[in-house]
């Protein structure tokens, strides 16, 4: 099977292609792509592949652009790290929609699906074989690295996401800070909304950690949570009703 992969993120695009070098070694990746004006380039110049992995989010626009100026009938695999695309994505000849950094057994449902697919596949079919939203499988555990060890941290243990010094870490319940591999904006639609709350864009806190709330100037809250060494962790002013909201439910 011929695939493309349509990704402006390098990193992202190998940790794709090993992924399926493991889980469908009989995939070949017959081009890697990094813009709209690429993939309307190639897939105007060339054979239409049997499957697209494309991101959404690409160097010079939406790949929905593509689709747009090219008709192509193979199924696409969608890979983003935002779940609000996903109405237009099942728009096109999408049949699944991933969310970012993929896990192996996503992708490896996600390629079943497509050896199934069929161009008169309606919208309605392809919804019904999706996950639905209400059961999305939230992230459960994070491998995190000890000096020369790895164990895996469960999310039910974690205190507070957190962003320093352009990297990310994690505060357990146990007191214990590990550097972790996401970005803040890949890790919060992979959390569980009612556990965890982005209060600004450094944090994303768990409802274990709001235990100590006080109001702050500009309408706004400060958390103290101790472990943190940061005497202003505030929840911005545009989400303090919707924090509130969420304390609340």
């Amino acid at each position: 099977m011929k695939i493309i992969i349509l990704e402006d993120e390098t990193r992202a695009a190998n940790h794709l292609e090993r992924l399926l070098a493991k889980v469908a070694p009989n995939m070949t990746v017959v081009a890697r792509l990094e813009s709209v004006r690429d993939g309307v380039k190639y897939l105007q110049n060339n054979p239409e592949p049997d499957l697209i992995f494309s991101d959404i989010q690409l160097a010079d626009g939406l790949s929905f652009e593509i689709y747009k100026r090219i008709s192509v009938r193979c199924p696409i695999i969608f890979t983003t790290a935002y779940d609000h695309y996903a109405i237009e994505a099942f728009q096109t000849n999408g049949i699944d929609y991933l969310l970012k950094p993929i896990e192996e057994e996503r992708l490896r449902q996600a390629i079943e699906k497509a050896e199934h697919f069929s161009p008169g596949l309606s919208l309605e079919k392809i919804l019904s074989i999706s996950k639905p939203a209400s059961e999305k499988a939230y992230k459960s555990r994070f491998m995190v690295k000890v000096g020369d060890k790895i164990k895996s941290v469960p999310a039910d243990d974690i205190l507070v996401f957190f962003s320093q010094e352009k990297a990310s870490f994690i505060l357990t319940v146990n007191a214990h800070n590990y550097c972790i591999d996401y970005a803040l904006d890949q890790l919060e639609p992979m959390l569980d909304p009612d556990k965890f709350f982005r209060i600004n864009r450094k944090y994303i806190v768990s409802i274990d950690a709001c235990t100590n709330i006080l109001a702050w100037t500009n309408s706004r809250l400060r958390l103290k949570i101790e472990g943190i060494d940061d005497p202003e962790i505030i929840v911005a002013r545009e989400r303090v009703v919707e924090f509130k909201n969420w304390l609340d439910r």
